[in-house]
């Protein structure tokens, strides 16, 4: 059987086939989530529950339909830990690590697959790269797991206890997957600023792209100085991290002003700044928070709505149309205002095919969205429509916040939902690829001719 299921996903476009990649690990997955013992004694779940359960932590989104601390054994929580790595690293990655483990050679369709699911742009070094893709994600993540473990003897009994719960939310915040087992995400960690610290650093870990991390580790281990020619950070890293701790200030900044006469208000400096910086850090992609979302005012929601549209950055566990899109998008509007033809960026100046692929990443992900708002507006018309609003962009940018409603909405929203936590994760580059198979040059051309516009 998986035989002639490979011949078939052989046949297959890299896009089409590494969406078919991750449906099969949404289907192993309930597989997994369907064992009694990942189960609580007497806790019941049905099969719906099970699938979307399934597709939020591949997608590392982290809706959910109950509470995951009161559903699921410390044997689940270990097979959530195992599958939220398929979600965050990436199938193929992790395809690729056993591939290595058992001595299996890894041909050319198996490096376009990872081309495609790590979003680059050539065949050379794919390898190298998921390597080290897999050891700074699991580095940080032991990391994340040893000093949260630590910290968090002092409100758990046991050390097996606090271990647990720091090995999960260090796997949690690096795949920014904002899953939790408190039952209150970090609601009991609001007052301890060490440990929101150590979450916050794991959320930009995950968020930030894997490219920008190994460039980063060749900066700082000081092998730079053997390459020829000299080592440069690369515009996608320096665009990526620009823009991706502009939003975060810009975030921290704006709900910092929204809620100072309402949820702030009454609360010291350094409480107000540790709300409103952790609430704009998990906006990225990471879902984990400090405090019930619904005791923050309405601009707040629909602030964090917009930067979870965002998303993180490409090559990243984050979901959304990703940092670098959106300041494509920015640069084009200023440059268009100012009369530019081109558009430059730290001295380099980007090519037209990547402005014209994140005018339309943006163009299909608004279209995505509002429509799905509308669906699940006209489907479950008791719930405000900012409740919708942060459902749809938390699915979409796969971060996993909620005002609650998820377990209330209908069949057919909470299928709405799970396409998009589904597409978020595959990429809306894999989706237009999907959808059309790639860019190709024109066989003939027309007559240009000038339409009015605006």
């Amino acid at each position: 059987m998986w035989k002639s299921l490979r011949k078939s996903i052989e046949k297959l476009s890299p896009a089409q086939a590494m969406t078919a990649y991750y449906l099969i690990a949404v289907t192993l997955s309930i597989g997994l989530f369907s064992i009694p013992a990942v189960r609580r004694p007497g806790v019941y779940v049905s099969f719906f529950d099970t699938v979307f359960t399934a597709v939020s932590v591949v997608s590392d989104t982290g809706l959910g339909v109950f509470n995951v601390a009161e559903t699921y054994s410390e044997f689940g929580y270990l097979v959530i830990i195992l599958v939220l790595q398929f979600g965050g690293i990436g199938i193929m990655a992790m395809s690729t690590f056993f591939w290595l483990l058992i001595g299996r050679r890894i041909g050319l369709r198996e490096r376009r697959l990872i081309m495609v699911d790590n979003n680059q742009f050539a065949l050379s070094g794919l390898v190298k790269l998921v390597i080290e893709i897999l050891r700074i994600t699991v580095a940080a993540q032991i990391i994340g797991a040893i000093v949260l473990g630590v910290r968090f003897l002092r409100y758990y009994d046991t050390w097996e206890e606090a271990a647990m719960q720091g090995l999960f939310a260090s796997v949690s915040a690096t795949t920014n997957a904002g899953m939790d087992i408190t039952g209150q995400s970090l609601v009991p960690y609001a007052g301890d600023y060490f440990v929101q610290l150590v979450t916050v650093a794991l959320i930009v870990f995950g968020a930030i792209g894997f490219p920008v991390l190994i460039e980063v580790k060749t900066f700082l281990t000081g092998r730079r100085r053997k390459l020829t020619p000299p080592f440069r950070f690369s515009l996608f890293t320096k665009l990526s991290t620009s823009t991706y701790f502009i939003l975060l200030a810009i975030g921290t900044m704006l709900i910092w002003l929204f809620e100072r006469s309402y949820f702030l208000i009454g609360k010291s400096w350094h409480a107000s700044f540790f709300y409103a910086f952790f609430q704009a850090a998990t906006t990225r992609s990471a879902g984990l928070t400090t405090m019930d979302i619904n005791e923050f005012s309405i601009p707040t929601l629909m602030l964090m709505s917009l930067f979870m549209f965002i998303g993180g950055s490409p090559n990243s566990v984050g979901g959304g149309i990703r940092t670098t899109t959106f300041a494509l998008n920015m640069l084009f509007l200023y440059n268009f205002i100012r009369g530019r033809r081109s558009i430059k960026a730290f001295k380099r100046e980007l090519h037209p095919d990547d402005i014209l692929k994140s005018f339309a990443i943006s163009m299909l992900a608004v279209l995505m969205c509002v429509s799905s708002i509308v669906a699940i507006s006209v489907a479950d018309k008791q719930h405000p429509l900012i409740a919708v609003v942060l459902e749809v962009c938390s699915a979409f940018g796969t971060v996993g916040l909620s005002t609650g409603i998820t377990p209330e909405l209908s069949p057919f929203s909470q299928a709405i939902l799970m396409v998009l936590m589904f597409l978020g994760r595959i990429g809306l580059t894999s989706c237009l690829f999907l959808i059309g198979g790639g860019l190709k040059d024109p066989k003939y051309r027309y007559a240009v001719e000038r339409v009015i516009t605006g």
